[in-house]
């Protein structure tokens, strides 16, 4: 057995959420925020036996989506002065993480 981290924008959680499900795997959803945009993401977490791995990583993939999006960078110049410019970064996508599941109990 196996247990899927999955870290997803919160601009593609409600499809990653419906797809899961649809397809009749149990997820829990956590609010959580990136580090460096400091934006708001949903972490799914998935218990799954081995061989079904791949079909989960195959469901968030399609319902997740890196894109590029302009945010706000500030820049110091000499005299101490701040500047704002834009910044294109990408967003979006997952990030998944899979680990062995010594053991599974429900009670």
């Amino acid at each position: 057995m196996k247990l899927i981290f999955a870290i997803v924008s919160n601009d593609d959680s409600s499809a990653v959420s419906s797809a899961l499900t649809k397809n009749g795997y149990s997820v829990t959803k956590l609010a959580t925020t990136g580090g460096f945009l400091m934006a708001g993401n949903t972490t799914f977490i998935s218990g799954v036996e081995d061989d079904q791995v791949d079909k989960v990583i195959e469901i968030i993939s399609k319902q997740s989506s890196r894109r590029t999006q302009i945010v706000p960078s500030t820049s110091t110049m000499d005299v101490g002065m701040y500047s704002s410019f834009p910044v294109e970064v990408t967003v979006g996508g997952s990030t998944i993480f899979v680990l062995n599941v010594d053991r599974f109990e429900k009670v």
